[in-house]
């Protein structure tokens, strides 16, 4: 393995990045070349057609077999004028990752002869083998059926020489089986629920969508240096690895220049995915050494979903042709920050209105207070099922960490519009309002343009932070799919608002004015979430007292917080939306925890492999040179003066068994711990066994090898040292 290292080395010094020939063109000239979009379709089809289409876009409305075949045909002659020769329904089953199986066009007629088919009923649906995808026991083994069905508000797209079409993934049964569905009925419920509550406030909203625009961080490493580290390769994580002397404390990374090799890699994959419609704007270095951050425009939640995950997957393809590996754990090295996904989520109508930027006079602001408030009470009354959704066995090692935000979830929204709730909290009486206290409130309201503008801030330690026109839920992991963490916003912000209009509404029958009653009812809310809002330092220990006197919960691993999954509460809440059933979210509850369960147990065992085998051998190799050298240096100057003379060694010798069988006793206990788990039936048991008992045995297992490291000869290490694979350009 040293030589493997060393020759990783050598092979990193001669690297060079493979640039990119230079665009002649702007982006605005080939933006969405390779995407099926609406304004292609409108090209290729007839206009009854096309208007078919649109409506199921807009409105979900079912597209009938006779127009579908004539999208197919469009849709494939489009395709193949790209070079595609086939077609697969990509979708988004529970492993976390996207998949796809290629059909080919080419149909063999006879005699001799081709040609390229692809009919209504291949796009509309397929049946791909669903026997190996995760199921939560929905399916069993033998019980291979399961159905694709395309998703017509997610545009086609051809990469290299394959048309992708955005599908939903369903069991034979009709389970969900996929991120995208529950995603998609979330949508739906939180436009419905939305558009009612602007009724209040404009006639002419009729369409309200959610959006979304996350921020993607990650690391790009060598891939020489990749290779050589199997805890890398199999995890995605440095399972060991001394802190180099310097890492990110100058923070001099951080906005800086960017190393021309990583830019090379940027502007590819940037090219690419301009190419499919993905808006990448934004480019730049992130906190940590070899780490950066892109970002795109918002758009509507379930497209910007599909493009967050085609952008990782072209991440990973584009960085092996620059002689990268792109890292997107959540903590891929210790010591420095890792990586999140930031999920910047909005509401916009159909009259061009964010939903969430306060407006130019009282009536305008009064909505934005009305969704403001509302979302806010949301967070305050599913904080668990926040937590859970963004709960992974990688996102367990940042939350809380220096950069991330720790497990607790709670709301900033700056000094200013916490003193504003405050306010009109205070101001509004328990009967009807004073002419005096409708000025007042209304003088209150106008204010808040002036206010936002000038005084609200960002606050990097909340997990759930306003920033002006836009809630920003930080907790969400680099890996994760941004479907999970959205769906249970925008259902849970869904049912808020069906629950608010309820209340307003009787008190309108009752006779009560209708800002009145919005107004009495903000303030009930206000009052009633007035906990979850924190303006202070998240990453304190004195927050954590703090949120425990308020009873808001911190559960700290993942499996415990999947525990909301099973509550009543939550399988009613998702049943009455009609979002998941029951059933689907028992499954899913069972899946999230045999994949914790799972990565921690691949996790063991590497760790294991790299301290046996690798680790360890190579201390003892350094040992036996060391005891060499005392063994001359006695028996030239004898045994007194020779152990007073080598006195160094002799401690470094003692260091290195003390370490090393430290080392040795606790794997083999970490072993033991790992066969009992596996035993047990239960799959809570068994990830709760796997947290309490495997995983916790990790950091006493790499202290004593990351002792080793500064002990042991440079060139017998093993594995790349973090300081090389964090400082390599």
């Amino acid at each position: 393995m040293a030589t493997i290292r060393r020759t990783a080395l050598k092979e990193v010094l001669h690297r060079k990045a493979q640039p990119m020939n230079e665009l002649k063109r702007r982006v605005s000239e080939f933006f969405g070349e390779n995407t099926f979009h609406i304004d292609k379709m409108r090209e290729c089809l007839t206009d009854s057609a096309y208007k078919i289409v649109k409506s199921a876009i807009q409105f979900g409305t079912p597209v009938d077999r006779s127009v579908a075949d004539q999208i197919a045909t469009a849709m494939k002659d489009w395709a193949i004028t790209k070079g595609a020769t086939h077609y697969t329904h990509w979708f988004q089953p529970l492993t976390g990752s996207t998949a796809e199986k290629h059909d080919s066009f080419f149909k063999p007629i006879g005699a001799g002869r081709a040609i390229e088919r692809f009919e209504g009923d291949m796009l509309v649906q397929q049946e791909p083998d669903a026997s190996s995808f995760p199921n939560g026991g929905i399916r069993n083994t033998f019980e291979a059926r399961g159905y694709t069905a395309w998703d017509p508000s997610s545009p086609a797209f051809v990469i290299g020489k394959t048309l992708c079409i955005p599908t939903v993934f369903i069991a034979y049964t009709g389970e969900a089986l996929d991120y995208k569905m529950p995603l998609l009925k979330a949508l739906y419920a939180v436009e419905s629920a939305a558009k009612d509550v602007c009724e209040y406030f404009d006639k002419d909203v009729t369409s309200v969508k959610a959006t979304l625009g996350w921020e993607q961080e990650y690391f790009l490493v060598d891939s020489a240096l990749f290779d050589a580290r199997p805890d890398l390769m199999m995890t995605g994580r440095a399972l060991f690895g001394h802190e180099p002397a310097k890492g990110q404390q100058l923070e001099d990374h951080y906005f800086g220049s960017i190393p021309e090799r990583a830019t090379e890699f940027m502007r590819e994959f940037e090219y690419e995915s301009h190419l499919l419609g993905i808006p990448v704007t934004t480019r730049h270095n992130e906190v940590a050494p070899n780490q950066f951050e892109c970002a795109p425009m918002f758009e509507e939640v379930n497209i910007a979903n599909d493009h967050n995950l085609l952008l990782m997957d072209l991440m990973d393809k584009i960085a092996r042709k620059h002689n990268f590996r792109v890292l997107l754990h959540e903590k891929p090295f210790a010591g420095v920050n890792g990586s999140g996904k930031h999920n910047n989520w909005s509401m916009g109508t159909n009259t061009g209105v964010n939903l969430l930027q306060p407006g130019k006079n009282p009536k305008t602001n009064l909505q934005f207070l009305t969704f403001f408030v509302n979302t806010i009470k949301a967070i305050h009354d599913n904080a668990d099922l926040l937590r859970a959704s963004i709960a992974s066995a990688s996102n367990d090692h940042r939350l809380g960490a220096n950069e991330a935000p720790p497990a607790i979830i709670s709301v900033f929204i700056g000094t200013q519009l916490s003193k504003m709730l405050d306010d009109l909290e205070e101001s509004i009486s328990a009967g009807k309002m004073t002419p005096e206290a409708k000025t007042e409130l209304k003088l209150n309201i106008g204010k808040i343009p002036q206010i936002l503008l000038d005084n609200t801030d960002r606050n990097r330690t909340s997990p759930f932070a306003f920033t002006g026109n836009k809630f920003e839920f930080r907790a969400v992991g680099s890996s994760a799919n941004c479907a999970h963490a959205m769906t249970v916003l925008n259902t849970i912000v869904a049912n808020q608002l069906i629950e608010f209009k309820k209340k307003v509404d009787v008190q309108i029958e009752k006779g009560e004015k209708k800002d009145e009653a919005i107004l009495k009812e903000l303030q009930t809310l206000i009052k009633a979430s007035k906990k979850i809002r924190f303006e202070g330092n998240g990453y304190g220990d004195e927050w954590v007292k703090e949120a425990e006197k308020r009873g808001l919960s911190n559960v700290k691993d993942t499996p415990r917080a999947l525990d909301v999954w099973s509550r009543k509460e939550t399988k009613e809440l998702f049943k009455k939306l009609g979002i998941l059933t029951p059933i689907e979210l028992e499954a899913r509850h069972d899946i999230e925890l045999e994949n914790y369960m799972l990565k921690i147990q691949i996790e063991a065992r590497i760790m294991g492999d790299l301290a046996k085998n690798h680790i360890m051998p190579a201390s003892l190799e350094y040992q036996n040179v060391l005891i060499r050298n005392v063994q001359g240096i006695i028996a030239i100057l004898g045994e007194e003066e020779g152990r007073q003379a080598a006195r160094t060694q002799i401690n470094f010798i003692k260091s290195i068994s003390k370490h090393v069988n430290a080392m040795n006793d606790k794997v083999n206990l970490m072993i033991e711990e790992r066969k009992k788990a596996n035993v047990i039936k239960d799959v809570r048991e068994r990830a709760i066994a796997y947290c309490d008992n495997v995983k916790s045995m990790f950091d006493e297992i790499r202290y004593h090898a990351d002792k080793l490291e500064i002990m042991v000869e440079d060139d017998l290490w093993p594995l790349p040292k973090l300081r090389e694979l964090l400082f390599t350009r």
